[in-house]
């Protein structure tokens, strides 16, 4: 029986995706201690899920006015810290749990990146993951060494041949290849070694590797483009997608489109899990469920949309007031998200919406801007079960409201109830990430 996919969509900064999160009376204050990240490791571990994966950004959120007063004062993500240092610790504290870090195409260097991911993988026994991603604004290219941020399709060419190189490495260490002979001397055998030498349009990168292959053979690709350009990339290189989907008859639609996709580069469509991300909010009862959501909805304020927004966008939206339209030449030069743009476009039926219409159907900075699925456990179940059962996804990306009960009451109500529906498996499948995700180890 086909069974959903799950994983936490974590952040390595003082809040979770929602960035009104800190200010929740129940959120844990200690974002910067080891205990915080092995205390969410073992809740989720204990829930099952096949993966935690951070989410990442190379600047604080500051296109908004080119300041980051605003961002620092109101704790709009001004907290940063490295996710895959973190992954590690979390490492340390789990056994089965699956752990993702994004980490930049634009920003690094293939061998690096090849380097620490396969590194992380053998640390943890095979449970790593690569979420891949291009980077969204200039913020990151003034912190990283360039002034504006590559053009959106530019972006991606590189980022195919970013892959190209990273996998390239990945695969030039056959099985096996450690000898470990200390009677004959012989440490390895350098015939199941290679080189990879390759040299292309962005880079250059000679080799031998310097990280043997881990039991699942290299990390999980994770990716989340949902452009025309960032589908084809997906489809060519992506194990697990996250989605965001509004509404379940466009994530029906989209799915679809995603698979077919995958299908016309070659592979096969179910080696390839795609995850929508959904806010649960679930308690004992739906009237106290909806109790809680009204206290979320309290948290945000108007200075985390508008920021997220620049951010996301590439956009400062301190520029434009509340209710001017968009000039052609301003739209065509957002050259952040560009779904996002073409969603808000697409729902006002404007060619040039107002900076009201962003805040409004993007959702951007609240609780809204992932799938609300809000109620008691049978109730959050159910609305689960729709999604996956009509083929609108694989399984989901769980973002919380706040860290860690979000996670608890999931773990504590949700999950038994998908697992009593045989929706849900009871107990993982194996020892790596590959295993427990049904995907068969690459070969070398």
């Amino acid at each position: 029986m086909r069974q959903m996919t799950m994983v936490a969509f974590l952040q390595a900064q003082n809040c979770t995706n929602f960035v009104g999160s800190w200010r929740h009376p129940d959120a844990m204050p200690d974002f910067t201690s080891a205990e915080y990240y092995r205390r969410i490791g073992r809740i989720l571990e204990a829930g099952k899920f096949h993966i935690g994966f951070f989410d990442d950004r190379l600047a604080m959120p500051d296109r908004f006015g080119g300041n980051h007063e605003h961002t620092v004062a109101n704790g709009i993500r001004c907290v940063k810290m490295d996710p895959l240092t973190i992954l590690t610790v979390m490492g340390m504290a789990t056994e089965r749990l699956g752990l993702g870090s994004t980490a930049s195409t634009t920003y690094f260097e293939p061998f690096d990146i090849a380097r620490k991911f396969q590194t992380l993988d053998l640390m943890t026994n095979g449970r790593a993951a690569w979420n891949i991603v291009t980077s969204m604004n200039d913020s990151e290219a003034m912190n990283m060494g360039r002034e504006v941020h590559l053009e959106h399709d530019l972006r991606y060419d590189r980022a195919d041949e970013f892959l190209e190189v990273v996998t390239g490495h990945w695969d030039s260490w056959e099985d096996g290849a450690i000898v470990l002979n200390k009677e004959t001397g012989l440490f390895a055998d350098p015939t199941k070694v290679h080189r990879l030498d390759h040299r292309g349009k962005f880079f250059n990168s000679r080799g031998p590797f310097t990280v043997p292959r881990s039991p699942q053979g290299h990390p999980v690709l994770i990716q989340a483009g949902q452009s025309g350009r960032g589908r084809q990339f997906a489809a060519r290189w992506a194990e697990l997608v996250f989605v965001v989907y509004h509404g379940i008859e466009n994530g029906k639609r989209d799915y679809k489109i995603l698979k077919d996709a995958v299908a016309a580069a070659g592979r096969n469509p179910e080696d390839v899990k795609i995850t929508a991300a959904v806010y649960p909010v679930v308690a004992e009862t739906r009237a106290e469920a909806e109790d809680r959501v009204a206290l979320i909805d309290t948290l945000p304020k108007d200075i985390d949309k508008l920021s997220l927004l620049s951010e996301v966008l590439n956009f400062d939206f301190s520029t434009k007031g509340i209710d001017d339209p968009f000039s052609d030449e301003e739209i065509a030069s957002i050259s952040g998200v560009q779904t996002m743009r073409d969603r808000v476009m697409s729902v006002s039926g404007k060619a040039n919406p107002t900076t009201r219409d962003f805040i409004e159907i993007s959702g951007r900075g609240t609780f809204h801007d992932h799938t609300r699925m809000i109620g008691s456990p049978k109730d959050v179940a159910d609305g689960l079960e729709q999604w996956f059962t009509e083929r609108a996804c694989d399984g989901f990306v769980i973002a919380a409201s706040h860290v860690p009960g979000a996670y608890e009451d999931f773990v504590r109500l949700v999950v038994p109830e998908l697992q009593r529906r045989g929706l849900y498996h009871k107990d993982y499948a194996g020892v790596t990430l590959r295993e427990n995700l049904g995907l068969a180890k690459p070969r070398a």
